[in-house]
C-alpha cells in the first residue's frame, strides 16, 4: 500500500521536514505569476469564470517576487530529490526561460519543454483572438543527464493531448487550474517506478496524489490553501486501488 504524507502549509516549510534525497519524482503546477497580467488585458475572462485563477490572489506576485519564490522552491527541492530523479514543472510559456535559468543554479539539468493541448478548452474570447488551449511543461533531471524513462521502446512526443479535468474528477470541489488524472499519470508512469516517492509541493486539488496512489507510488503532497487541502485530502483518501 502506498505511503501518503500531506502537509497543509507553505511548501518551503514543508520541504524542510522531508528527508534528504528521498524523492524520486516531482510533478507540480506552481503559480504562473499571470494574475495581474491577465486582469490588465482587454479580456472578458474574469466574467466568464467565477473561479478564474487571476482572482485567487496567489498568482498576483510581481516578477521579482515570483522569481525569488521559484529560487527558494528549486533550492529546497534540490535537498529532497535523489540524484537521477526527475521533475515535471507546468509553467506559462512566457516564464519557461526564467524557470530553466533558476533551476540550473541548483543542479537541475534541462531536458525539454513540452506542450499539453486541451481538446476542449473554454472558448473564452473566441471572437477576439485565438483560443488558449495549451500549457507548457518543463522536464528536468537532477544532477544527472539521464534518469528513469519507462517508454518500453515506444516513441513519446513532447506534445500531450487530453481533455481538461472531467466533472467526475471535480466532484469534491473545483480548483481553477486542476489538471486531469490522465495527463499526470502519463508522467508518473514514464518517469518513476512502483514504490518510488512522488512529490507535489503545489498539490492543489490532489490530482498527483490520486495518480500516485493508483499507480502504487508513495506520495508527499503540500498545499497552503485550507479549502484546496481539504479537497485533496478527501480525493486521495477515497481513491480506490
Amino acid at each position: 500500500m502506498s505511503a501518503i504524507k500531506l502537509y497543509n502549509k507553505d511548501c518551503i516549510l514543508a520541504l524542510q521536514q522531508i528527508e534528504r534525497n528521498s524523492v524520486d519524482l516531482i510533478v507540480t503546477d506552481p503559480p504562473y505569476n499571470l494574475g495581474i497580467f491577465m486582469k490588465n488585458r482587454d479580456t472578458n475572462l474574469k466574467n466568464m469564470r467565477k473561479n478564474f485563477f487571476g482572482s485567487a490572489g496567489w498568482d498576483n506576485m510581481n516578477f521579482s517576487e515570483w522569481a525569488e519564490s521559484m529560487d527558494k522552491f528549486f533550492d529546497s527541492s534540490a535537498r529532497v530529490l535523489k540524484k537521477g530523479g526527475a521533475a515535471i514543472i507546468f509553467m506559462s510559456i512566457i516564464k519557461v526561460e526564467t524557470l530553466i535559468e533558476i533551476a540550473g543554479k541548483y543542479g537541475f539539468y534541462y531536458k525539454t519543454t513540452g506542450i499539453w493541448h486541451k481538446t476542449n478548452p473554454m472558448p473564452r474570447n473566441m471572437n477576439l483572438h485565438f483560443v488558449n488551449s495549451t500549457e507548457a511543461w518543463v522536464y528536468f533531471t537532477f544532477k544527472k543527464r539521464t534518469g528513469t524513462f519507462n517508454n518500453g521502446g515506444a516513441l513519446f512526443h513532447d506534445f500531450i493531448e487530453t481533455s481538461v479535468a472531467p466533472m467526475g474528477e471535480r466532484k469534491y470541489g473545483k480548483h481553477p487550474t486542476q489538471k486531469p488524472e490522465s495527463l499526470i499519470q502519463h508522467f508518473v508512469e514514464i518517469l518513476s517506478n512502483p514504490n518510488d516517492c512522488v512529490l507535489d509541493p503545489f498539490m492543489g486539488s490532489g490530482t498527483t496524489g490520486v495518480v500516485a496512489k493508483k499507480t502504487k507510488r508513495d506520495f508527499i503532497g503540500v498545499e497552503l490553501n485550507e479549502e484546496y487541502f481539504k479537497i485533496a485530502s478527501e480525493r486521495i483518501r477515497d481513491t480506490k486501488v
